[in-house]
């Protein structure tokens, strides 16, 4: 046997090996038995023999391989490690990593995603949302919320505190309601389906906030304290971090507290000397209660050695001397309270610190901490309700608004922007249901609900814009029939709260993710910064050449996948989903190569780098966004009816993976590394495509018809029972159409016929139809009432002179 044959059968073992992710030690093992397999049978091969002892001598000599190998690329390490201060790392370490981890890696374990349980109400949280819920929104009037009032009637507002509605997320024994994550999403998104000014008042309470950081960290005193009355409403709380000074980085604060002692209650006490200019704050102008986050000095060394103690976060009543709050802000002409908080040399005591002071200078890795659950609930509640009434909506106004005496969902145009609102309406449902489900697992989902916030808000400004499109000059006019106006407004709130979304892109998902979801990086950075050099040299070791072979096995992967078309890969199901998982698990593989060398070559210079790592960001949101679909398709029973929202879910995910990496290759500085990188990713060209018109086609008919998956789709939202609401009027006018249809039809063909005069009075047509016996006098009175609710489903509001 010649030594190329034995060469490329070795070739092949280490590659299946490979491919598999086995370890080093089994490789090793298996083509030393081969080698001596074909030794026997054929010969000595010089060159497969070489390389085995080569890999195979420094994988035994630690010693050697210390000063050797790891030595010189430990210290190279160090040397590109970028640097972080505290607030970045505190940031880094904060959450936990999820099913985001596994798309990172390249090597899904698709069965695990499809054994997490699916996220179900239970059968008291179904109740309030059936109940409470349904009452809450009966009582909101959003037009005259919004556009009179500026804010929620008095009864709707005490109605939400007593119901509790502002305790959602506090467990029963301090007063609350104990709800799942779910629920707190389910209901957000009722009430958002609604009024987004009452959805932010009720999730905010819910979300990042005094309830949830007494929760976590609090003392019990604390939250014995304030938590009964956060559950019932007697407080209202607010949380002050955003300021002038600091938006987006949140660690450039000056708001100060210096320790010192004071008075407080006719006593003195070692307490704070707090100072603070806060805006932006969600329910501060009727706040009771107020966290507020700020950075601790210590200058007299009071409570220790430090000066600086960071970034801490305390609980202060609004009523105590010296706190201003009151005023508002007016956000997008949005009706929520919202406004600033100041404070000058305002003095608390210690214990007002959360947590009390062993938790001071901790306060943004609480905050981190809390962000990322409260990030991974209310904005995708919030998103997911536009979608659903533009879903819901949109497609009944295209079936009741006519032009050129036909539907005007008919036309093309019309069909073109119904398939992304239906498209978005599903993987944004498909999303939230998933993403609170993580944290129902208890997870702290840091990177995936910075997904979940960037990409779901976005794609809800993309539903509401085609929506405002479809209803043309009916979505312009402001008044209380029209249900796209205020949420067309609100969406830009959405966007740039809880980290503006270009930050969230270019900083936050990939420059977060990559380091926490890779299996050594994070790791491979603790063992530099290790005082202690030999231990972190051992520990880096160890990592390193584990690192090196995770970074082969991804090429090896990577390649075999693009080559076969993803055919070799491996899938949970056999139905026609199973291409859908193959082509996922190759983007996944090919972003865990192209992660990985793009960090090797640039280091820290890819945290500056945005638009590069943004656009690997993109890709792993992507698989994110197309695994809740398929998560959701299959925890719903695989209908077949989801199956065209299914395949375009992924279809977009596929080609929008495609876009982000080539863009990436164009604009990687190592251009010959970026050529190898796109072929071994696409060999073959650029193969994924957009969806066609016939998958468009018949996703937008679903739209057209009362059916289960359109109710599915549009769960949770509201809809009233008289015309004192905007979306029952369409609605009832769409199911009037769709049963008096075969009267229509009929009394149509008749005209063409001959047999019936064309008449602008449709009771004389109705009234010819029953003469002629093409329907029954039921029929016809059915049929001029729903053209009765047409035309009242297409009117706009007006205004006297004097209301302007």
């Amino acid at each position: 046997m010649s030594t190329l044959v034995q060469s490329l059968i070795a070739l092949a073992l280490v590659w299946v090996f490979a491919y598999r992710r086995a370890r080093m030690s089994t490789i090793l093992t298996s083509l030393l038995l081969l080698l001596l397999l074909m030794t026997f049978y054929g010969g000595v091969a010089w060159l497969p023999w070489l390389l085995l002892l080569l890999v195979g001598f420094f994988y035994i000599a630690k010693n050697l391989r210390l000063q050797w190998m790891t030595l010189p690329l430990y210290q190279f390490f160090q040397s590109v490690l970028p640097p972080m201060n505290r607030t970045e790392m505190e940031a880094l370490e904060a959450g936990d990593i999820w099913w985001e981890a596994e798309l990172f890696q390249g090597d899904p374990d698709w069965n695990e995603l499809l054994s997490y349980p699916k996220p179900e109400l239970s059968e008291e949280e179904q109740s309030f949302i059936d109940n409470e819920t349904e009452t809450l929104c009966e009582m909101l009037d959003d037009w005259q919320i919004v556009q009179h009032d500026k804010d929620m009637s008095p009864d709707a507002w005490q109605y939400m505190k007593d119901a509790g509605f502002l305790g959602m997320i506090i467990p029963r024994e301090y007063g609350g309601l104990g709800f799942s994550a779910i629920a707190h999403s389910s209901i957000v998104t009722k009430l958002a389906s609604k009024s987004s000014s009452a959805a932010v008042t009720a999730m905010v309470p819910n979300s990042l906030g005094p309830a949830e950081l007494l929760l976590k960290y609090g003392t019990e005193e604390q939250r014995q304290r304030y938590l009964p009355g956060l559950a019932k409403g007697s407080e209202i709380p607010c949380f002050g971090l955003t300021s002038p000074e600091a938006g987006s980085d949140a660690g450039a604060i000056i708001d100060s507290g210096i320790v010192c002692t004071g008075n407080h209650e006719g006593k003195e006490c070692l307490g704070l000397s707090l100072t603070w200019n806060k805006r932006y704050i969600t329910l501060a102008p009727v706040a009771t209660v107020l966290g507020l986050a700020f950075k601790m000095y210590d200058p007299d060394h009071l409570l220790g050695d430090d000066t600086e103690l960071g970034i801490t976060v305390a609980l202060i009543p609004t009523n105590h001397p010296g706190v201003v709050h009151g005023n508002r802000h007016n956000p997008m002409g949005m009706a929520f309270m919202n406004g600033p908080t100041q404070g000058a040399d305002v003095f608390i005591p210690l214990d007002w610190i959360i947590g009390g002071v062993d938790y001071a200078g901790k306060g943004w890795q609480m905050l981190v901490d809390c962000l990322s659950e409260g990030r991974a609930i209310s904005l995708p509640a919030l998103s997911t309700a536009i979608a659903k009434v533009c879903y819901r909506l949109s497609g009944a106004y295209s079936r009741v608004r006519t032009q050129f005496n036909m539907p005007i969902g008919n036309f093309e145009g019309i069909e073109e922007a119904l398939s992304r609102i239906a498209g978005y309406a599903y993987q944004l449902e498909a999303s939230r249901v998933m993403t609170a489900g993580a944290v129902d697992l208890h997870i702290k989902p840091s990177v995936v609900s910075a997904i979940a916030k960037y990409h779901m808000t976005e794609n809800a400004r993309r539903v509401i814009q085609d929506a405002m499109d479809v209803h043309g000059g009916r979505g312009l006019i402001l008044g209380r029939a029209n249900y796209l106006a205020y949420a067309y407004m609100s969406v830009p709130i959405a966007i740039t709260v809880e980290g503006a979304n270009i930050l969230t892109r270019n900083l936050i998902i990939f420059g977060q993710g990559a380091i926490r979801c890779h299996p050594f990086i994070f790791r491979e950075m603790q063992a530099a910064k290790d005082s202690d050099t030999e231990a972190g040299l051992q520990e880096f070791d160890s990592l390193i050449f584990r690192h090196a072979g995770y970074c082969f096995s991804n090429f090896v992967r990577t390649l075999s996948l693009s080559l076969s078309g993803a055919l070799v890969a491996r899938a949970p199901v056999s139905d026609v989903t199973a291409k859908h998982y193959r082509q996922m698990t190759r983007m996944s593989s090919s972003l865990a190569l192209v992660s990985d060398i793009s960090m090797m070559l640039l280091g820290g210079a890819l945290k500056r780098k945005e638009r590069l790592s943004a656009r690997l960001g993109d890709v792993l949101s992507n698989l994110y966004l197309g695994s809740a679909v398929l998560k959701y398709y299959r925890d719903n029973g695989s209908k077949s009816e989801d199956l065209p929202y299914v395949d375009w879910n992924i279809q977009l995910a596929m080609y929008n993976c495609q876009i982000a990496l080539n863009e990436f290759f164009e604009n990687l500085p190592n251009r010959p590394i970026a050529w190898l990188l796109k072929l071994v990713v696409f060999p073959f060209g650029s193969r994924y495509r957009l969806p066609d018109d016939s998958l468009e086609h018949r996703m937008v008919q679903t739209m057209f018809s009362d059916n289960p998956l359109r109710d599915r789709i549009s769960q949770h939202m509201y809809i009233g029972s008289d015309d004192s609401d905007p979306s029952f009027i369409m609605e009832d006018a769409f199911k009037q159409l769709l049963a008096s249809k075969a009267t229509r039809d009929a009394i149509r063909t008749a005209i063409k016929e001959g047999k019936i005069a064309a008449s602008e009075d449709l009771t004389v047509l109705a009234k010819a139809a029953v003469k002629m016996s093409l329907c029954s006098k039921a029929d016809a009175d059915a049929y001029l009432a729903a053209e009765t609710a047409r035309n009242r489903a297409i009117q706009v509001d007006d205004f006297p002179p004097d209301k302007f």
